[in-house]
């Protein structure tokens, strides 16, 4: 699906879309491959996805920081399902040893975090005062209550 057009492009703008290079690229998939044909069952429903769409919804994911929701939309795959791929193929590369992917809880207890504060504030909607001088108030017992 996305790869097809993909795979057209030069190689900068290959790189500059997706983050590595068109070797690198390769290289995963082949991993992805390879263990994905180790674990294969002989029975089951076929992937809606190939394994190069597999590999390049998880780099959309890790270098944008887009939302499952948005992928998904893109891949025409369930949510859930887009979460199950991108889990899987972090997995098989970071297991691997091949590519430089830390597990999340590496980055949660590494010590080389660098933390960014952001002062977020509300800031006051402008609206027209309620004062009781700029309206005109009027008792009930001066309005009548049928017309004669």
């Amino acid at each position: 699906m996305k790869y097809t057009k993909l795979k057209e492009l030069k190689a900068s703008d290959f790189k500059r879309r997706t983050g590595v290079q068109k070797k690198t690229f390769n290289k995963m998939v082949d991993i992805v491959i390879k263990s994905e044909d180790k674990r294969k069952k002989l029975s089951g429903r076929p992937q809606k996805l190939s394994y190069e769409d597999q590999v390049l919804m998880t780099l959309e994911y890790l270098r944008e920081y887009r939302t499952y929701f948005h992928i998904a939309h893109d891949y025409e795959i369930s949510e859930s399902n887009a979460y199950k791929i991108i889990k899987k193929v972090e997995d098989i590369l970071i297991y691997s040893k091949e590519f430089r992917l830390p597990k999340k809880i590496e980055m949660i207890t590494s010590n080389n975090i660098e933390v960014v504060l952001v002062d977020v504030a509300e800031s006051p909607i402008e609206r027209p005062q309620k004062n009781k001088g700029g309206t005109i108030l009027e008792r009930k017992s001066v309005t009548p209550l049928s017309h004669k």
